[in-house]
């Protein structure tokens, strides 16, 4: 059902995740921006996790929504989500603590998105606990 506030919860949460990897920078280092499918090409592993995690998360929420049948596997979705954006969270963070050149470098609106995500998240969690708290309620009744 497409038409629940978390299912439009999920969709910015699946919008965001990949929008940040096309259209908004991380950092800027010495004139050249980088963006999040451009660290796939650095030898590190942990510059490959970043884009990795913006595509789990996308694809897990995209999993969620149709997942809208069973609300509590839809619910455990939402807190993987939340836990990977916190994981994508602390190591977007290290990584710009740690840019080479870090005094001519500025950090982009990328850099935010993880808490954003986690921000919808969060949002699509209540929205399926208060519909799951409904149907129960419902229940009682009969």
């Amino acid at each position: 059902m497409i038409q629940r506030i978390q299912s439009i919860y999920l969709l910015i949460v699946i919008f965001l995740s990949i929008g940040a990897t096309f259209f908004f920078k991380l950092w800027v280092v010495a004139d050249n921006e980088v963006f999040v499918f451009d660290l796939l090409s650095k030898e590190l592993i942990l510059y490959k996790l970043v884009p990795v995690s913006f595509i789990i998360s996308a694809l897990l929420a995209f999993i969620a929504i149709f997942r809208f049948n069973d609300r509590q596997q839809q619910f455990v979705l939402g807190r993987i989500i939340i836990l990977i954006n916190l994981f994508l969270l602390g190591i977007l963070i290290y990584l710009s603590l740690n840019i080479p050149g870090e005094i001519f470098s500025e950090k982009g609106i990328g850099m935010f998105i993880p808490s954003i995500v986690i921000l919808f998240a969060v949002l699509a969690n209540k929205a399926i606990r208060k519909d799951e708290n409904l149907v129960k309620s419902v229940d009682r009744l009969r």
